[in-house]
């Protein structure tokens, strides 16, 4: 059974830091193409960031683009998603996607990604 444990949100002021976790299991996570979405209150699912099976071939949004850092460790079936310089925009529930996942979805460059767990919350406000 495919689970996807988010972890690691809070509540941080403006221009602080976060680091999120994804804790993978019930598939080979190596493999895998994944990703972070997040959805803000009254807006819908929106794509974060993604990364390749071995770490390569990583995008970014533009809203978050050279801020916000994707990383995994495939020895320890985790995904990461470091945030600095944090703005109230990015205050959302914030989801690990992978293509093994049974929740919703979002189509990137032909690959169907979609989120497993119930998320983390992230507030940024002063």
């Amino acid at each position: 059974q495919v689970q996807l444990v988010e972890s690691g949100g809070g509540l941080v002021h403006p221009g602080g830091s976060l680091r999120l976790s994804c804790a993978a299991s019930g598939f080979t996570f190596s493999s895998d193409y994944m990703g972070w979405f997040r959805q803000a209150p009254g807006k819908g699912l929106e794509w974060v960031s993604s990364i390749g099976s071995d770490g390569s071939y990583i995008y970014y949004s533009d809203s978050v683009k050279g801020r916000f850092t994707i990383s995994r460790d495939n020895a320890e079936n985790t995904l990461y998603l470091q945030m600095n310089s944090l703005k109230a925009e990015d205050t959302a529930v914030y989801y690990c996607a992978s293509e093994r996942g049974r929740g919703r979805c979002i189509v990137l460059r032909g690959r169907i990604l979609c989120t497993g767990g119930r998320g983390t919350q992230v507030t940024v406000s002063s």
